[in-house]
């Protein structure tokens, strides 16, 4: 089985994380679902240069610099996972990929769903793209307790 390598951020603000709310086509993964903005990496490209130009391609912006999370594998993905702060207000950035765009709150992370605008109803969080903002989250606190 071909493995496929993208390589995605987690951009926050505000206690919030920043999600894209993928195009309702069927052939895309989670299809309609919330999820991280990133996206595949290029031949011979690593995944910190990929994060940061999809980024660029789907929402006009990059932070200066990201910090690898962690690595997660789901079938055939492995998602290079990023984190960043973002110091830009939503509406500064320019959504040109995917049905709408949100800093969605610990507890809609957690329920799994989170209502959009755009889509006019509440939509599903992709199920990886959960686990990784939840692990994300406990490590943040975990990190707070410890200080």
């Amino acid at each position: 089985m071909t493995k496929i390598h993208v390589a995605i951020a987690i951009l926050y603000r505000e206690g919030k994380f920043l999600c894209q709310l993928r195009d309702d086509v069927p052939h895309i993964r989670y299809p309609g679902h919330w999820a991280l903005f990133g996206g595949h990496m290029e031949p011979e490209e690593t995944p910190e240069v990929a994060v940061l130009r999809e980024l660029k391609e789907e929402i006009s912006y990059a932070p200066p610099s990201v910090a690898f999370f962690c690595g997660d594998v789901e079938g055939d993905v492995i998602r290079h996972v990023f984190h960043a702060q973002l110091d830009v207000g939503v509406n500064d950035l320019v959504l040109l990929e995917g049905w709408d765009l949100k800093l969605l709150t610990p507890e809609e992370i957690r329920a799994g769903k989170c209502f959009s605008e755009q889509s006019g109803d509440v939509r599903p969080l992709g199920v990886a793209h959960q686990r990784i903002l939840l692990n994300f989250i406990a490590d943040v606190e975990g990190r707070s307790q410890r200080s």
